[in-house]
């Protein structure tokens, strides 16, 4: 192995606080780093530091010579405007788009694509440039569960070293061989472990626990020194000043040991209702289609206090639906749905569109005055505010300038002001730390009503739901949603199914004619010409139902905005299909040139 990238003694900071000091540590090739830390550690700045996005302010930075950098934003700045083929170029452009399965999305412009689909986009593009290293920022923020398997596969077949940024635990398992531990409680600011997440989370609590005893002990000799001075011990010899001395260094290592020991994270806690029926949702034989699609048939769904139910499916699949019929706000075509009357719900979105970037931390919280109202009690806001690890100086900060993860944190912060049975949490992990993910998980178990999650951060959901519910992955099995006890059941019946389909479609292709060059007939041909504007056209169609669903106007109107999803279904199917038949006549086309 060769050393790609050397940091010495590097640090970094924004105006008057430091975010690191005195970094060391080398990357080496093929190497698989995952870099975590609290939120506000400087993860992302190092990262830019490694990518030659940013320097450091001090320290020496060494990376080897002609070295070929791929960096891949948490949220990447992408040209909307611009087809996939035309941004994603290079000797190696069609290899990357067809290992991503971006091939059929060459003449497609980066706007009209989801949020994970853009993140494959940006991806290709970094692959494009052959890199020697590959550093990743929050890779799964945003992507569904498909493609969250998918990276993960993806990472573990290629050669180039990785450093990734990831709060996703299961998915730092399995694509990482060393861990670093970006923390100033560390000795030295960073904890370098060899191994996966699983042994880093072993010897960091054997190092926590050795720095534990070392700062007892410490403690003991600080004591016995300060009381041998205390008894007006003559400080004349030469001795006896040595002594004093090392009691004042002493007594330094002793305060830096009591700062990296301490362990601070967020305080949470939902408040619930004094009283829940036993009974606040259940639905019986639900069904629902849009454009001719199923999303889900037949579906018996029970919310009582208690219940943790986990939704697990790729984007678009229909969570969203179910929710909105669960609670009202949308009718199954089918089946019928049970409310109490008594139920209170609690929602977290994970868009954050509910926060206003230009309004203050103190005014999202409370529109007058400096008191929340915590649980029947009035809480001042800077003391509300320190249960989310928000400084002093925070509290009249915009919240556009906090970070992602101090984001999450507001929108929790909301969340526990609210009084309810049901807390309904669509996507509440993305950019939070480990640390705080821990805490929220054990809140959520002492909450007393249901709990309603969506989530692809699978090891949150396998720890908070009892329940999971995964929409289909295949399209053999389109509206069976299926109910699993656990994450493990899913993974093994999921890997099952795809082995059968696998086995079937060899199966068939032995049985089918053999494979003949077949030309193009001359209305095949006629179909293929028109297919890109055919395509075009239909894009268009959908881009402009989004755009009219996402008006303020149409938000209200609840009828046109069902007849605007169905309408955003059909028109997705019909550019499946049409992409699909483009691939197959291009590909008869070429067989016959």
């Amino acid at each position: 192995m060769s050393i790609l990238i050397a940091a010495k003694k590097i640090s970094k900071g924004f105006s008057v606080r430091p975010l690191f000091e005195d970094l060391t540590f080398v990357v080496e090739s093929g190497e698989r780093i995952g870099l975590i830390g609290p939120n506000g550690a400087g993860k992302s700045t190092l990262l830019k530091i490694l990518a030659g996005q940013t320097e450091a302010d001090t320290g020496e930075m060494s990376v080897q010579r002609g070295l070929r950098r791929g960096y891949l934003e948490q949220t990447p700045k992408l040209p909307l405007d611009e087809t996939v083929g035309d941004f994603v170029t290079g000797d190696l452009a069609g290899e990357v788009l067809s290992k991503l399965e971006l091939s059929n999305f060459a003449y497609v412009e980066i706007g009209t694509l989801s949020g994970g689909w853009r993140k494959r986009v940006a991806l290709a593009k970094e692959l494009a440039k052959d890199p020697e290293i590959l550093l990743l920022d929050e890779p799964t923020n945003h992507l569904d569960i498909e493609s969250i398997t998918w990276l993960e596969t993806f990472i573990a077949r290629q050669k180039f070293a990785t450093v990734t940024i990831t709060h996703d635990r299961l998915f730092l398992q399995r694509v990482a061989s060393r861990i670093l531990d970006l923390d100033r409680r560390n000795p030295g600011g960073l904890l370098s472990i060899q191994g996966d997440y699983a042994t880093f989370l072993e010897k960091k609590e054997l190092a926590q626990e050795a720095q534990q005893k070392q700062e007892t002990k410490l403690k003991n000799t600080l004591r016995r020194e300060t009381e041998w001075l205390r008894q007006g011990a003559k400080a004349r010899t030469t001795k006896q000043q040595a002594r004093i001395h090392a009691a004042a260094d002493l007594k330094e290592q002793v305060e830096n040991l009591e700062y990296r020991n301490q362990s601070k994270s967020a305080r949470l806690e939902f408040g619930s209702t004094d009283k829940s029926p036993k009974r606040l949702i259940e639905a019986k034989q639900i069904s629902k289609s849009y454009g001719g699609k199923p999303l889900f048939t037949g579906l018996e769904l029970f919310l009582g206090p208690g219940s943790r139910v986990g939704l697990l499916g790729t984007n678009g699949c229909g969570k969203s639906t179910l929710i909105r019929c669960l609670l009202g706000q949308e009718e199954p075509d089918a089946g019928s749905v049970y409310r109490s009357e008594a139920v209170q719900v609690a929602y977290f979105e994970q868009n954050r569109e509910e926060l206003d970037p230009e309004v203050t931390l103190r005014r999202t919280l409370c529109l007058a005055g400096d008191y929340v109202n915590y649980r029947g009690k009035q809480v001042h806001i800077h003391g509300y505010l320190d249960r989310f690890l928000f400084r002093k100086e925070q509290v009249d900060m915009k919240v556009g300038k906090l970070s992602g993860g101090e984001q999450s944190r507001v929108m929790i912060a909301r969340l526990m002001l609210q009084t309810a049975n049901i807390l309904v949490l669509d996507e509440p992990t993305n950019d939070l730390d480990v640390d705080t993910l821990n805490v929220l998980e054990d809140c959520l178990e002492d909450f007393e009503g249901a709990v309603l999650l969506v989530t692809h951060d699978r090891y949150f959901l396998d720890q908070v739901a009892n329940e999971i519910y995964a929409f289909p992955t295949f399209k053999q099995d389109a509206g069976k949603v299926l109910k699993f006890s656990g994450l493990n059941q899913w993974e093994k019946w999921r890997k099952e199914r795809a082995r059968l389909f696998v086995e079937k479609d060899e199966e068939l292709k032995e049985a089918g004619p053999s494979n003949k060059k077949k030309k193009l007939s001359f209305k095949e041909a006629e179909e293929l010409k028109g297919m890109e504007a055919q395509i075009a056209r239909t894009e268009e169609s959908l881009a402009s139902y989004e755009r009219e669903a996402a008006s303020p106007e149409i938000q209200s109107n609840a009828s046109r905005l069902a007849e605007l999803f169905s309408l955003q279904a059909s028109a997705q199917e019909e550019i499946d299909r049409l992409y699909a038949r483009w691939a197959e006549l291009d590909a008869a086309g070429k067989q016959k040139s």
